[in-house]
């Protein structure tokens, strides 16, 4: 989309996880995308407009890329012929190119804010540091957990403490920290705020588990070893070095929680 304009945006129904905004269509068409930027899980095109078009995948959604009909196909796409019916949205560009959003489930929803709604939209004006930049370390980790009394793992997944981390990998950072998920997020930090050492590894854990993850998507066939610590691994020894334990599994906030009773305190 980088650079290029909205010839033609093809809307196949009313709305997704909630409807398209008024005059979704003719606000994006004719603009051109001047950058591609990333918050949490929303992706943002800033158009030359200065609206910004906001789209959430949700669970299953994604976009499949279609070259033009006469030029040269990458691997692994085709032409667009006939539409996939989850195919709910089609960006046609100036490049020749056809973007469809495909979501078998309408999980996801697509936007278009002025700069005045972008600043003041109710999820991204209220979201923490990003995982993997300087902004989340140990002290803003403490100063975040400080006084809460909910679990260490309802905090990390609590957007205003840190952006877009998920389920899965908040539960491999803990264990990799060696802290259990169940302990009270106040307990990291001292009670003016300061970040205890439980702070430093559990920052240093989720930079990890994060940086292998994004390795092991570009470079699938270089692991041999299982992709996940603890996660969807109940009853199975536990992967710590010398650790005698056994994964368990419990039901946090209506997640799934899977830890090592015996090396996460």
């Amino acid at each position: 989309m980088r650079g290029a304009r909205f010839e033609q945006v093809d809307v196949r129904r009313p709305d997704l996880r909630k409807p398209f905004p008024r005059r979704f269509r003719v606000r994006l068409e004719g603009q051109t995308v001047l950058a591609l930027s990333r918050r949490a899980k929303y992706l943002l095109a800033t158009l030359s407009s200065g609206e910004t078009l906001l789209v959430h995948l949700g669970m299953s959604g994604s976009f499949c890329i279609h070259p033009p009909a006469d030029g040269p196909v990458p691997p692994g796409l085709g032409e667009l012929t006939e539409a996939d019916p989850h195919d709910h949205v089609l960006f046609r560009m100036s490049s020749g190119a056809a973007i469809a959003y495909n979501d078998p489930r309408r999980f996801g929803v697509m936007d278009v804010l002025s700069p005045g709604a972008l600043a003041t939209h109710p999820v991204l004006s209220t979201l923490g540091p990003e995982p993997l930049s300087t902004g989340f370390d140990a002290a803003a980790l403490a100063r975040a957990c400080a006084g809460k009394r909910t679990s260490l793992k309802a905090a990390l997944l609590d957007q205003r403490v840190v952006a877009g981390l998920g389920n899965i990998y908040a539960g491999e950072a803990l264990h990799r920290a060696g802290l259990s998920p169940h302990r009270r997020a106040s307990t990291i930090a001292t009670p003016a705020g300061a970040p205890r050492e439980h702070a430093r590894r559990l920052v240093s854990a989720v930079k990890q588990v994060l940086r292998e993850a994004i390795r092991r998507t570009l470079n699938p066939a270089s692991y041999r070893s299982s992709r996940f610590r603890v996660y969807d691994r109940e009853g199975e020894p536990c992967r710590r070095s010398r650790c005698a334990g056994v994964i368990r599994r419990r039901t946090q906030a209506g997640r799934s929680t899977f830890f090592c009773p015996l090396c996460q305190r």
